[in-house]
């Protein structure tokens, strides 16, 4: 029985101590976790651009070695297409694929058409003016491309403008790089921007095994060219 007496008494001492002691406990703050930051999320684009250029070439040489160096500027246009994807911290790529459309490059008696489809790998980072990346607002950039082209040229007369018989046709492929910078706006979903392009092709040919063939060496196309951008979300 004093067993029983002494264990009932033990656990009434708890229950009243209890509280006296939760109350004795200190009373810490709450603790707010902050969401983790990931940085500025990516996305992928189509492109859309056109182009007026004007082409020139430092040296022709004809068959036999004769080589004119005083070759005139050609002028004309450009239109490509493009997917890529941005990073969201400047760093930016896409694949563009151009057709590229160019007359009057002339040695002063001839002249030339010339036409390519060019497909370029690009990279670029950009430079925000106001605002963050891709966060809206100007912005410049800088970038360059290398990849390759399939063209087609066919020599004019300066006098009557059509071809000349004795000159083949001809076609080829030829590497190519790309320089480029500009300024843009981003509006969200839409970026469009205004820029400079240089081409650069080492050399472009009649390829002809009959004579007479031609050679144009360390060629350039100058392009001032407007693009469109959708963000796809």
């Amino acid at each position: 029985m004093r067993i029983l007496l002494a264990a009932l008494l033990a656990v009434m001492t708890a229950l009243i101590g209890a509280p006296a002691k939760a109350a004795d406990m200190p009373d810490y703050p709450d603790i707010e976790i902050p969401d983790v930051d990931y940085g500025v999320e990516g996305a992928f684009y189509l492109r859309g651009s056109a182009a007026w250029n004007a082409q020139w070439t430092r040296e022709h040489v004809t068959t036999g070695g004769a080589i004119n160096a005083a070759t005139a500027a050609g002028y004309g246009y450009s239109l490509g297409a493009g997917f890529g994807y941005e990073t969201g911290t400047g760093l930016r790529v896409d694949g563009t694929l151009d057709y590229i459309s160019n007359d009057g490059l002339t040695d002063g008696t001839d002249h030339l058409h010339f036409r390519s489809t060019l497909a370029l790998a690009n990279i670029y980072y950009d430079f925000p003016i106001s605002g963050d990346a891709m966060g809206g607002g100007f912005g410049a950039y800088v970038g360059a491309g290398f990849g390759g082209g399939y063209y087609t040229t066919v020599v004019h007369d300066n006098a009557t403008d059509s071809p000349v018989g004795g000159i083949p046709d001809g076609s080829g492929w030829t590497p190519a790089v790309a320089a480029m910078a500009g300024v843009s706006y981003d509006a969200g979903s839409w970026v469009g921007d205004l820029g400079y392009r240089l081409i650069y092709m080492p050399q472009l040919s009649n390829n002809a095994v009959a004579t007479p063939s031609f050679y144009l060496n360390d060629n350039t196309l100058h392009e001032v060219r407007a693009t469109v951008r959708y963000r796809i979300q």
